[in-house]
């Protein structure tokens, strides 16, 4: 006996019993109505960054979609199948977006038209996303206007022709946008905290001699970690400071901690940079650069390693002194540094550091990170560890190894006269004017006749 003709027995059985066949009535009228419970649109939100405007449409399952463009006027249509609308696009803010207006329409019964009318004109990508953390089902709608579709031309000035150049140290805010990083009690998003800090860690080295901050964002929007680093390297920059908040499962967890990048992490690099054709035209190796173009695999090997290597001791000695700074205002997780595979500190030429700055998990600690003075104290105990490293260990043609070299007790004099420039006084001594400008306090470049200028000669 077959068990298809057993199951059909024991539904035959079963059928003969009242209670049964009532049951199985029911559930076949009422399954249509069951099946025809579309997906709910409960939110949209809309968010512009220097990369792209993203919009995102929070769902309570999984959609299909497809959109186009339409020109005279110009408008993005996008047909959503079996979904319901409850979100209001009048709520949304469309400041700093190419977008003017949205709209919406029910169509062929379950189905929604959103049309989103462009004041210029853009590339679409759109894709969904499944559920993580805190988010549902997303559908992502990313507008790339003009502008953004083509990659700036960054020009790389010649590094060691800038006499005493300031030290660029890139700090970069971790997390941002739809990211929000780990959230703390009171919702207390890690993307906040770290970019408070790293603001004020901005503002500090922009106030000290010899020091320029570039963040990587500067506001609430989210940027890929490649994209982190490429700022950094498009910066010439000589650090590298990716700041963040941890979390853990439990609330007992807490500490700062500094990493960098492990050698298994440094490794992978090197293979990705040899393997890429675009990394080959790059700098790698600090002041002076070094293109890998124009070598062989052998030898730009040799070099990518060579570099890893230097940038990987110099983060480690650097990592150290910065987590010293930070016990004076925080416990530590951990009293070394701790290195790991990050994305983010995978930049074969640039030292670079991730700086956890405490757990947002943890109540105490997170009470701590959400108020000022405590951001403040963060920010500055990591320029104190920074400093401290950069004092010993000056990048060549800085402001600060000039400084190293006793620059200050060999300084010359030069009285101005009828006609004198500052550019033309930087020419003659093979300086900067921006050199001139920082050493003698200048805020513009305008000179009186009979001031008298401090000149480096070394």
């Amino acid at each position: 006996m077959t068990p298809w003709l057993i199951t059909s027995r024991r539904f035959a059985g079963l059928m003969k019993k009242p209670g049964v066949l009532f049951a199985i009535v029911l559930l076949c009228l009422f399954a249509p109505v069951l099946q025809a419970r579309n997906a709910v649109i409960e939110s949209v939100r809309i968010r512009p960054s220097p990369e792209r405007t993203r919009i995102v449409f929070d769902l309570t399952s999984p959609v299909e979609h497809k959109l186009f463009t339409l020109s005279n006027p110009r408008r993005l249509v996008i047909d959503i199948a079996d979904v319901e609308l409850k979100a209001d696009f009048d709520e949304l803010s469309l400041n700093g977006t190419p977008v003017s207006g949205m709209r919406s329409a029910v169509r062929e019964g379950n189905d929604l038209r959103v049309v989103i009318d462009l004041e210029d004109q853009v590339k679409p990508r759109s894709f969904v996303l499944r559920p993580i953390l805190q988010y549902g089902d997303r559908l992502v709608v990313d507008l790339y206007t003009t502008d953004q579709q083509v990659a700036p031309v960054v020009q790389k000035a010649d590094r060691i022709s800038r006499q005493m150049r300031d030290v660029v140290i890139a700090v970069d805010a971790g997390h941002g946008g739809d990211d929000p990083g780990a959230i703390g009690p009171g919702n207390l998003y890690e993307k906040d905290v770290v970019m408070a800090i790293a603001k004020k860690l901005a503002d500090r080295l922009n106030k000290t001699p010899g020091y320029k901050a570039v963040l990587t964002r500067e506001g609430d929007y989210y940027l890929a970690h490649r994209k982190r680093t490429d700022i950094a390297r498009d910066q010439q920059a000589d650090v590298f400071l990716s700041i963040h908040a941890d979390a853990f499962m439990t609330p007992n967890a807490s500490g700062a901690s500094v990493y960098a990048i492990s050698q298994k992490g440094a490794t992978s690099e090197t293979a990705r940079w040899l393997a890429e054709k675009e990394n080959r035209a790059d700098l790698i190796g600090g002041v002076g650069g070094v293109s890998l173009d124009d070598k062989d695999d052998l030898l730009a090997g040799v070099l990518l390693d060579l570099s890893m290597t230097h940038s990987l001791a110099a983060s480690l000695d650097m990592g150290q002194k910065v987590l010293n700074a930070i016990g004076s205002v925080n416990k530590l997780h951990k009293k070394h540094v701790e290195q790991a595979a990050f994305l983010v500190l995978k930049s074969p030429d640039i030292p670079s550091l991730l700086i956890e700055t405490g757990f947002i998990s943890n109540p105490d600690e997170a009470r701590k990170l959400r108020t000022r003075s405590h951001q403040q104290n963060m920010a500055d105990a990591i320029f104190k560890g920074l400093a401290e490293y950069l004092q010993n260990e000056p990048p060549p043609g800085s402001y600060l190894a000039w400084k190293k070299q006793d620059g200050e007790k060999k300084l010359a004099t030069y009285r101005i006269e009828r006609g004198d420039t500052l550019s033309g006084i930087a020419v003659k001594y093979r300086v900067s004017a921006e050199s001139l400008k920082k050493l003698n306090g200048l805020r513009t470049d305008t000179l009186r006749i009979g001031q008298v200028l401090k000149i480096p000669t070394s």
